[in-house]
């Protein structure tokens, strides 16, 4: 049997509407492509049970990503249900959360910081699959070039861009 899990969204947004669920543990996924099939099949992989719509069990999600998106604020405070995730992914992803709004670190800073210096391309796949963009913010690493290196969201780069330009943390 699976973890129970409740999806919401928020409906405008600068990038459009945005998926989110939650479980009792947590935030489980966070979607920038406006496909809730898709996104309900997301959160039933991650956590074996399909979610049911339910917004009001999300609505501290929507609001601060809201906020997060409109310059109203700066860090998430939400449970983050880390048991979605393989232990190398969590690792890797703790760190990429804890990069403070307006900074950057490259793939392999992380891979470092894990303790894996030669794990740099697993650490790119880790945040590749990061089921909470925007809040564990994988738009702050950058490749050991300085430059953008992957982004799986509708817009790919130009939206990484657009949100490190957001937080004045990116060459206009």
């Amino acid at each position: 049997m699976g973890r129970q899990t409740w999806m919401g969204a928020v409906e405008e947004s600068p990038l459009g509407r945005i998926w989110t669920a939650v479980s009792d543990a947590g935030l489980v996924a966070v979607s920038l492509w406006d496909d809730p099939e898709q996104f309900t099949e997301q959160v039933a992989r991650l956590t074996g049970c399909p979610p049911e719509l339910e917004s009001e069990r999300v609505t501290a999600v929507t609001e601060q990503i809201q906020q997060y998106l409109h310059k109203e604020r700066t860090s998430f405070d939400l449970a983050i249900d880390w048991s979605v995730m393989t232990p190398f992914q969590a690792s890797a992803l703790r760190v990429v959360y804890g990069i403070e709004y307006g900074r950057t670190l490259t793939y392999r800073d992380v891979a470092q910081q894990i303790g894996k210096p030669k794990a740099v391309r697993a650490v790119g796949r880790a945040n590749a699959t990061n089921p909470m963009p925007l809040v564990i913010p994988c738009h702050r690493v950058l490749g050991s070039d300085g430059k953008l290196h992957g982004f799986g969201a509708p817009g790919g780069l130009a939206t990484k861009a657009w949100l490190l330009r957001m937080e004045e943390s990116w060459p206009i």
